[in-house]
């Protein structure tokens, strides 16, 4: 591969302690979380990439005497990689001081940290908005997963999905259990969703390029970010016009709410697949549970990107050799920037007498410089 803008990794003496870089893959082999073991790997697509992923590890609020545990991010940015960075930078951190307050840990929790998150964000594009307003065009799916005691909490806006790996009862079969709920109007059932909160406007869902679309811009009916959808104030000059919705509007046009749910992970439960839909384009949940299930550990991330690659470059009829060589930018027109984590999880998780053990543990896919 050539021409990678990752950032060199910093590797430690076991190689891998902050990951390392195949051009345009980066990727982590293995590390521990605090209830067991976890893979990473992202592969760049975009002349910038826009995805940003983490998995931190350790106390889940600044009073260390609160829960510990276990949280997942993937941050599938469009339009630019702002959003996706600020996501990155500021939802646990909007988490951790809203578990601060309350002293535990709920599905209500979560959403007020996406909506402190979402607010945040505004606030930035209002202040970047006559000096660079392309900001308020830039926006991101949020996937947040939170491992804490026993109970592990999903909370998805976007199109980006987490898939349960989990022994069926009775046999060795693992099957694939998908956990998140998607917001796609490529699905019906989310179109109609969008009809529905917008019943007088006859084009709000628009086929585009044989790809349904909100007001024919964008294929996701939740996000964080895209303030253009939102406010009012921000569909206008000096917005470019590409951009910008011709009609006026009086409420926001997509959401920033999540989709949340919350599960007890059973001993049955043998691993969680977190990946933007770039994964999900090339690879169905069965499929990338089989890969899990199938092949060693170490590495089982970057496995899953190559899967998803090669079955990129064989929907264009090429070798997987030509499309290494293709570079970023170029890159794009065969496939999305892809981001994969997986979590693997001890079955003592579902032991109340079990002790967490570990150092926390902080890591995030490098951006470019």
């Amino acid at each position: 591969m050539v021409g990678s803008c990752w950032k060199p990794s910093t590797e430690g003496d076991d190689g891998d302690v902050n990951g390392r870089v195949d051009g345009l893959l980066w990727y982590k082999d293995l590390g521990n979380h605090l209830y067991g073991e976890y893979s990473m790997a992202v592969v760049q697509a975009n002349s910038s990439i826009e995805d940003r992923s983490q998995l931190e590890s350790g106390p889940l609020s600044f009073n260390h005497e609160g829960p510990q545990g276990t949280f997942i991010g993937v941050y599938d940015g469009h339009g630019g990689f702002e959003a996706s960075q600020f996501v990155s930078e500021n939802l646990l951190s909007n988490l951790k001081r809203i578990v601060g307050e309350d002293e535990n840990m709920s599905e209500d929790v979560i959403k007020r940290a996406f909506s402190a998150t979402e607010e945040g964000f505004l606030s930035l594009v209002k202040k970047q908005w006559r000096s660079n307003p392309n900001i308020a065009s830039t926006g991101t799916c949020c996937l947040a997963g939170i491992i804490c005691n026993d109970m592990l909490y999903i909370a998805n806006v976007g199109d980006s999905r987490v898939v349960l790996g989990r022994v069926e009862r009775g046999t060795k079969v693992v099957g694939a259990i998908q956990l998140s709920a998607e917001h796609n109007v490529n699905i019906e059932t989310v179109r109609e969703e969008v009809r529905s909160k917008h019943p007088y406007d006859s084009e709000i869902v628009v086929m585009k390029n044989t790809v349904w679309r909100v007001k024919g811009l964008i294929q996701v009916s939740r996000s964080i970010g895209d303030a253009y959808l939102k406010r009012a104030e921000f569909n206008r000059e000096p917005l470019p016009y590409k951009y910008r919705v011709p009609e006026p509007y009086f409420k926001p046009i997509l959401s920033w709410e999540p989709s949340t749910s919350t599960h007890r992970v059973h001993a049955d439960d043998q691993f969680l697949i977190f990946a933007s839909d770039g994964l999900w384009e090339h690879l169905s949940n069965q499929e990338a549970v089989n890969i899990v299930n199938n092949y060693p550990r170490n590495g089982i991330a970057k496995r899953l990107v190559k899967a998803a690659l090669r079955e990129a470059a064989k929907k264009r009829e090429m070798r997987f050799s030509d499309l290494e060589r293709i570079e970023q930018g170029m890159r794009r027109d065969f496939h999305d920037d892809i981001t994969v984590i997986v979590v693997f999880l001890n079955p003592k998780l579902t032991d109340s007498t079990s002790s967490l053990s570990g150092s926390p543990l902080s890591i995030r896919a490098p951006a470019n410089p």
